[in-house]
């Protein structure tokens, strides 16, 4: 009797942490911005253009205005931005990437994304730097959700294609003194709500000079002190993206596992 009462408790316990889970998941998908933040994109043609460029790497191919299209929201209301540009045909990174106009240092980010095809491919760039994977399929430290090349994150929040999915990001930009670097960035992330980052160090910036501010400074460990936009990566593939906001933070602290 009383392995049944303890069994039945456990089941409960796991069906209310469940339920919380999967509303805390939903919670993350059209979430508003806090009044504080600032919208980088709400889904219209005037809020990419007025925020948002090509980023003027190296590898630049494509020319203003931008050729993202907005199309018609494929699991709701609304609009959304594909990042299919042409210029980034068959993976051709930095060729059509775009990044917004105002630099940041600190902050929380709130990303929105659906990948439409097997295998699609993005991602989102902090500081215009360091690369959050967005990759359908891959699991690996250079799949979905990974701080790029450095370490993996869990597959599992991944909701599918045709979904829509969230990166929420808190960031904490390098530290310098007198231009050397003292400090690695750090990041804490939440995918669809779980936390699959906790504090986790930067150390370079992966993917050459192609992929972003100081990728061709010393194999990418060259990391120089200024800030950077946030940059939204074309590799040719139907990534869509909306709701995309951003609240400045001071995070004195090396410190980036705090309440959202």
């Amino acid at each position: 009797m009383k392995i049944v009462k303890v069994f039945k408790a456990l089941f409960f316990l796991s069906v209310v942490i469940g339920t919380d889970n999967l509303q805390a998941q939903q919670a993350t998908i059209g979430v508003t911005a806090p009044e504080d933040a600032i919208v980088l994109f709400d889904g219209s043609r005037e809020s990419l253009d007025n925020n948002w460029t090509y980023w003027e790497g190296p590898r630049l191919s494509a020319e203003p205005p931008i050729k993202w299209k907005i199309v018609k929201n494929p699991a709701g209301t609304g609009t959304a931005v594909s990042s299919n540009d042409p210029a980034a045909a068959n993976g051709k990174y930095g060729a059509a990437d775009i990044v917004t106009k105002q630099k940041f240092e600190d902050f929380r980010l709130h990303v929105e994304f659906l990948i439409e095809n097997k295998g699609g491919n993005s991602g989102v760039y902090l500081q215009n730097r360091y690369e959050i994977q967005i990759l359908d399929g891959d699991s690996t430290s250079h799949g979905m959700a990974a701080v790029i090349n450095e370490k993996s994150a869990s597959y599992a929040p991944y909701k599918g294609l045709g979904k829509w999915n969230t990166y929420d990001i808190i960031f904490r930009a390098a530290r310098f003194d007198n231009g050397e670097k003292k400090e690695d960035a750090l990041v804490t992330i939440y995918f669809n709500g779980e936390k699959v980052h906790s504090n986790v160090p930067i150390t370079k910036v992966w993917g050459g000079a192609f992929s972003g501010l100081d990728g061709g400074n010393n194999d990418g460990f060259g990391i120089t002190d200024q800030p950077g936009g946030i940059k939204l990566q074309a590799e040719g593939h139907d990534v869509l993206f909306k709701n995309i906001w951003i609240k400045p933070l001071v995070l004195a602290e090396s410190q980036t596992d705090i309440e959202l």
